[in-house]
């Protein structure tokens, strides 16, 4: 998948009438740069010059145009803006498509079509309609890169499964056909093929509303999967000391930055999206403001000793965009992190059970070759919960909306009281 770098400016225009700049009424201008080029859109927005915030790139709270169009209705339809052009890039990354100014010019204008332009035919191809679920659905609701990564994954399996993709095909026999595909070939677990056959769901579902699909069959389609809980990865204090303190090798310097970002992590809770989108105006003397990426939802979240050490080490120096920390990839960062905790001897050997199909399979790895940067949050959640801070909040503090989210880690931090009960019987 490309990566396509890329900034979105709202402005306003410098206009001047009688050689004097025009301050009043003046148009509000979206500007895209992206890979040297440079598009100007027109928002339809117009304010005065005194009522608009040029470092923040909004209107002025409480203010109004000669329209009387209030901030908030300008702003969120300007936010609404930005959200749809980064959702294109998003779908050009995942499609390995490198956009010029005419194509993005395009997308964009195909957004704002009347509902009554798109073709309803039952009969317009499978994957034709497949692509305009995944873009109307990410535009709708401001898909991640990871969900437009999953939907790719989805389509190329349903393009290895059938050269004759259609509604019709899927029926009950297509359906239970799909999940043997999906088993047989492609080996996938039974926990996968669960989630595979929802986002399946997903569309049909989404096609059916459009009118495009007839075949109810999906509706009450359940597979019979038999699979295990999924394993909580996450680091025990003993580990996240070790890591914390382990010295580097003059080799593997390169690696500091990643142990940095990934015990920031650990130390607040924080997702990939959101400590990656982290700016400085969003670190406050005792606490961080942010919006999380996958949930939107606005979280305030204390700093500790770690976490402020990590930021206070890299305020001085400049990252692009601003960002707080030097956060690279996230595919890079979990290569990484496997590595930095294999060096620190993090090797605790994890059992997992699993299925395919009928068949149970047991594995041993070891813990290192199991961790990625979400393994970060997963460490907070649990540690956090075992030095006794009250669910609640640690909710707070992670976003997560409701108790069934957080057993898992409950469960988890339960498992560990047990066992350490079980020391009191070698006194």
């Amino acid at each position: 998948m490309i990566d396509i770098k890329r900034n979105v400016i709202f402005s306003l225009e410098n206009r001047k009438k009688n050689g004097v700049p025009v301050v009043e009424n003046v148009p509000i201008r979206m500007r895209v740069i992206f890979m040297g080029n440079r598009v100007d859109f027109s928002t339809g927005f117009r304010i005065d010059t005194s009522k608009w915030d040029e470092k923040k790139q909004r209107v002025k709270n409480g203010c109004t145009n000669k329209l009387k169009q209030s901030s908030s209705d300008i702003n969120t339809k300007l936010q609404e803006y930005e959200n749809n052009i980064q959702n294109i890039f998003k779908i050009f990354e995942t499609q390995d498509i490198n956009p010029t100014t005419e194509l993005l010019k395009t997308e964009f204008k195909n957004l704002f079509k009347d509902d009554n332009e798109k073709e309803k035919s039952s009969k317009k191809g499978f994957l034709k309609v497949f692509d305009e679920f995944t873009k109307e659905s990410g535009r709708q609701n401001d898909w991640t890169y990871s969900t437009f990564e999953k939907f790719a994954s989805v389509k190329n399996h349903l393009i290895k499964f059938s050269t004759k993709l259609s509604f019709d095909l899927f029926d009950e026999k297509g359906l239970n056909d799909y999940v043997i595909f999906l088993r047989d070939v492609e080996q996938m677990r039974n926990s996968t093929i669960g989630k595979q056959i929802g986002f399946l769901k997903w569309f049909l579902r989404w096609s059916k509303q459009k009118g495009y699909n007839k075949n109810l069959a999906f509706e009450t389609f359940k597979p019979k999967l038999k699979s295990t809980p999924k394993k909580v990865i996450f680091l025990t204090p003993k580990e996240l000391k070790k890591l914390r303190e382990y010295k580097l090798p003059e080799t593997k310097q390169y690696l500091e930055r990643v142990r940095d970002v990934f015990i920031f992590c650990c130390y607040s809770s924080l997702r990939y999206s959101d400590v990656n989108n982290l700016r400085r105006s969003n670190v406050k003397k005792n606490h961080i403001e942010v919006t999380t990426v996958k949930t939107a939802d606005n979280l305030l979240i204390d700093l500790n000793n770690y976490s402020r050490e990590i930021l206070d080490k890299y305020k001085d120096i400049h990252f692009e965009d601003d960002r707080a920390l030097p956060v690279i990839s996230n595919q890079k960062m979990n290569d990484y992190i496997k590595e930095l905790a294999e060096l620190a001897g993090i090797d605790e050997p994890v059992h997992e059970t699993y299925y395919k199909g009928n068949k149970r399979i047991d594995t041993i790895t070891p813990k290192y070759a199991l961790l990625s940067t979400h393994a970060g949050r997963r460490t907070f959640i649990c540690y956090a919960l075992s030095i006794g801070i009250p669910v609640q909040i640690v909710m707070k503090w992670t976003g997560h909306s409701d108790y069934k989210a957080m057993k898992p880690y409950i469960d988890v931090v339960d498992e560990l009281k047990a066992s350490e009960m079980q020391k009191f019987n070698l006194l």
